[in-house]
């Protein structure tokens, strides 16, 4: 599929991954620097697991990139795994910092959509 088709001309593929790659980076440096004198044990690895799950999907988005074409939906994986990053992570990251556990009620919503696109990868592509 082309960029043109796919309604992101002029934009790289690698961006999204990239941009969740960095982030994951940042914010894992942050709470390992940052962080550590601030929030206690529980906390810091509730935030180390929210960093995580955002660098394994990063290089997993990053690995759709390579493999798109071969995939049935490769745009539904990107879109789920993308929805489970800002989630699940993004619950994780907020729990963390403010102590709130309602948040954590959010992030299984996060995983399912981490699930769904790991399934979405096993749907047979359509015979040409």
């Amino acid at each position: 599929m082309t960029a043109e088709r796919s309604g992101t001309a002029g934009v790289s593929p690698v961006v999204l991954p990239g941009l969740f790659g960095l982030t994951g980076v940042a914010l894992g440096a942050f709470g390992a620097h940052a962080l550590k004198a601030r929030l206690g044990p529980e906390l810091l690895e509730v935030f180390r697991t929210g960093v995580f799950y955002q660098l394994v999907h990063a290089v997993a988005l990053l690995g759709i990139v390579g493999i798109r074409d071969r995939l049935r939906a490769p745009r539904v994986t990107t879109w789920l795994f993308s929805v489970g990053i800002v989630i699940f992570s993004g619950s994780l990251y907020a729990l963390a910092m403010t102590g709130v556990r309602l948040w954590g009620a959010i992030t299984p919503l996060g995983g399912l959509a981490f699930l769904g696109g790991w399934a979405s990868l096993l749907l047979p592509r359509p015979r040409r």
